[in-house]
């Protein structure tokens, strides 16, 4: 996108009848600590920009799905506050199985300008919701932070440590094989950014500056605080295969995580053969052919047996291990039903009277989008109809029983438009893979689910499903480790007329907005990062959303409210 979608927002305006409120709070009567506040802005108009403090992003009431009555905001009684991160991608910057040459093809997820300082970049978020005095249209302390997927950047075993270090709070040194930094960022590449070096990179022809001692400042031990409230988790594509798209099991590609030789460039079309196998399974051949043959630009780097892949059961039981129980819950919502690695789906306990339900999306066989297999479909099917008095059975009739009804909020990585990837699974070889279309269909079946939280998009978005008793919302929330670098807090309320309401408020790392270029603190750093990472030219201006997708009030009808 080239900007903020004009359209998205004045067709949802048009048919909603959209109002821009403050849910009877004046912006200036009250200091939340989030973008109602206000919201990094660029000076200027054109090239690279600085950023610095703007205007606060209102409150936009959207009535899509169910009208809201003037008279909720005294009946209000809030259910539940929770807060979502994504796609925090905590990079090992150094690592030879990284395909950083790609980028001019695939964009940024394959280099980034500001990648060395993503831990930053997350520990400023932590900074941010220890700072929080809760939801800032219900008061209610926050409850827990759920992280929806991508929390490490190529599920190598350092990334990981890091992630639990962040969330947990300890002594972060991002860095991997020699004390130095061996990377792309001082190969002299043009290609890439070398921020301390003198050379005009195709970066520092758009604008970027020089900054000396940048990477040694990004390499030191920094203190995160970790999170002062319960954190749950749930499974990414990038936590499951080689950079988020090719498959494991390819055993010249397996062996580059703990290898001494990093490639720095190809020739345009080998880098073409690889980019193309990220996207299409009949080319996964070509890559490993092409490096295999090693007839590229290869740099000589520390091996460091930390680089080593994590497997799904791996990841599950590093979160089981007590002593990365940190604030809570033990397993962060896993548990040892889990710890093969097969299953990764769960339930836990939001409040009284609504339950969490995380999926896992993704499948070994690789690439970037997800499915949901048959098994898990069938378990979260039964899992609705547990505590749904009434629902929709396939056909289309309502059905009723006597049972305890619950409130559900369902949390993956990818959304229902980025669900179509149904190649096999290893886990479950034989279970067929089902498309984001058919849990949608699912969902709108039972009255019961309110929302359903995801990321992977890099974008903030969300967006309505269906009409009346059978519809909820899809909230998607952009990434951290990119422009704009936002979590969200989510408020659920009960109206008290049959309705209730989602608040979706946007939140920034506690950094400044602008930072000297030697103010190499962990504020500073995380600064920066975000200047570099809105100047990054891969960087989606459009990312941010619409004033739709931002802060929202989101009104469902038809549920049974919660107990008191």
């Amino acid at each position: 996108m080239a900007g903020i979608n004009r359209r998205r927002f004045f067709q949802a305006a048009g048919v909603a009848g959209v109002a821009v409120l403050w849910g009877g709070v004046p912006a200036s009567a009250v200091a939340t600590g989030t973008t109602l506040d206000r919201a990094a802005m660029p000076v200027g108009a054109t090239g690279y920009r600085r950023l610095a403090a703007g205007p606060g992003w209102p409150l936009v009431v959207r009535g899509d799905i169910a009208v809201p009555d003037a008279g909720r905001v005294d009946r209000r009684r809030a259910l539940a506050c929770f807060v979502q991160f994504t796609d925090m991608h905590m990079v090992d910057a150094q690592s030879p199985a990284r395909f950083e040459y790609t980028h001019p093809l695939l964009g940024a997820g394959a280099f980034r300008a500001h990648e060395t300082l993503a831990q930053h970049t997350s520990a400023a978020l932590v900074r941010k919701v220890n700072a929080l005095a809760g939801g800032p249209f219900t008061g209610r302390p926050i409850d827990f932070m759920m992280t929806t997927g991508d929390n490490t950047d190529n599920h190598e075993q350092v990334e990981l440590d890091w992630f639990l270090t962040v969330l947990n709070g300890g002594r972060i040194t991002a860095n991997t094989g020699d004390s130095r930094y061996e990377g792309v960022q001082n190969s002299g590449v043009k290609a890439y950014w070398n921020p301390e070096s003198a050379l005009v990179d195709d970066y520092k022809a758009k604008g970027f500056p020089r900054v000396p001692n940048l990477l040694d400042a990004a390499l030191r031990p920094f203190d995160s605080p970790g999170l002062r409230i319960p954190w749950y988790c749930t499974f990414g594509n990038h936590d499951d295969s080689v950079v988020g798209s090719l498959p494991d099991g390819i055993p010249f590609i397996d062996a580059l995580y703990t290898g001494r030789h990093k490639v720095m460039g190809f020739p345009d079309a080998d880098s073409a053969r690889i980019a193309r196998a990220m996207t299409d399974p009949a080319h996964v051949g070509d890559a490993a052919a092409v490096l295999a043959a090693n007839a590229g630009l290869v740099r000589t780097v520390t091996p460091d047996a930390r680089r080593r892949p994590f497997s799904t059961a791996g990841f599950v039981q590093a979160h089981l291990d007590p002593r990365n129980t940190g604030p809570g819950p033990v397993g962060h919502g896993f548990t040892p039903d889990n710890a093969d690695g097969v299953d990764v789906f769960y339930t836990f306990r939001i409040a009284p009277g609504v339950t969490g339900i995380s999926l896992d999306t993704t499948t070994t066989a690789g690439f970037a989008d997800g499915s949901i297999g048959l098994h898990q479909y069938r378990w979260l099917e039964k899992t609705l109809r547990r505590n749904s008095s009434r629902y929709y059975d396939v056909f289309g009739f309502r059905q009723t029983q006597a049972v305890t009804d619950e409130l559900f909020v369902l949390f993956s990585h990818h959304t229902s438009w980025t669900m179509g990837n149904v190649l096999p699974d290893r886990r479950r070889p034989l279970d067929p893979r089902l498309a984001g279309n058919a849990l949608v269909a699912l969902l709108q079946r039972f009255p019961n689910v309110v929302a359903w939280v995801n990321g992977h998009t890099h974008e903030n978005r969300i967006v309505p499903h269906g009409t009346g008793e059978r519809a909820f919302w899809e909230i998607n929330t952009a990434a951290h480790v990119d422009h704009p670098q936002h979590a969200r807090i989510i408020e659920l309320a009960d109206n008290g007329d049959g309705t209730l309401s989602l608040f979706t408020t946007l939140v920034e790392g506690d950094a400044p907005y602008a930072a000297d270029y030697d103010d190499f603190s962990p504020a500073g750093l995380a600064s920066l990062a975000r200047e570099f990472a809105f100047n990054d030219p891969h960087a989606d201006p459009g990312a941010v959303g619409a004033p739709t997708d931002r802060n929202t009030e989101l009104l469902v009808a038809g549920r049974s409210p919660a107990p008191a």
